[in-house]
């Protein structure tokens, strides 16, 4: 997206390419200035999501019918909410509800982290081109510590200490605006595959069929166009 108007060719090159199945891109705006915290492997610079020359490049995906992925930490959601709003018209989905951090500077903070990712959170959900994956928070910069126990939690664990984090998201985006994901094998942190898709199931475990069928299916395939 740093491209500017250059992206179009490429984003275009890219549909023609994928004969059919290129739905859109991921460009990651993941950046911190503490030392403690990974900047993303795309090395973005601070604030991308509001430089002139990234926005330029973002203007050439809905007129092309491609959705945008946004991988950030939570001190960043309210770019994207500035960004959402700039551009109502294109699809954009926040990976792992908005990466809240709990490692460097963040370590020992999780309610005032969590206090001010709830508040992004809601604001971000009222840009009704959004929607949010769930899922995320076994990564070690969640700091959760799941990969320093000797044996790793249990799926009754996990859900419990990810329920306030994926309740909030589907209260303020509704079912039909969230959806589950893996994020393997990065998720592999906080334990096996399995165990992260059962807890998934025990936080939902009181929603109806068609709630379910949302976070778990529908949601996805309506999002990144996948049904036939």
């Amino acid at each position: 997206m740093l491209l500017g108007d250059g992206a179009k060719a490429v984003l275009e090159a890219h549909i023609e390419a994928g004969g059919g199945r290129f739905r859109g891109i991921r460009h990651s705006a993941a950046y911190d200035p503490s030392p403690d915290i990974r900047v993303s492997h795309s090395k973005p610079p601070p604030s991308m999501l509001l430089r002139s020359d990234f926005r330029s490049g973002f203007a050439c995906l809905g007129p092309l019918d491609l959705s945008f992925d946004a991988w950030l930490y939570h001190p960043q959601i309210d770019e994207l909410t500035d960004l959402a709003h700039a551009f109502p018209d294109t699809r954009i989905i926040l990976d792992h509800v908005g990466g809240p951090l709990g490692i460097g500077p963040y370590r020992g903070r999780r309610r005032e982290v969590e206090a001010a990712w709830r508040k992004s959170i809601t604001d971000l959900a009222r840009c009704e081109n959004v929607v949010v994956k769930l899922g995320g928070l076994p990564m070690k910069i969640c700091g959760f510590g799941w990969h320093k126990q000797d044996a790793p939690p249990s799926s009754a664990e996990t859900a419990e200490a990810h329920r306030p984090y994926y309740l909030h998201c589907i209260d303020r985006f509704g079912v039909d605006r969230c959806m589950f994901e893996s994020n393997f094998p990065v998720d592999r942190a906080g334990g096996a595959y399995t165990l992260l898709w059962n807890s998934f199931q025990r936080i939902v475990g009181d929603f109806s069929d068609d709630e379910k069928a949302a976070l778990f299916r529908d949601t996805a395939r309506r999002v990144y166009r996948l049904d036939p």
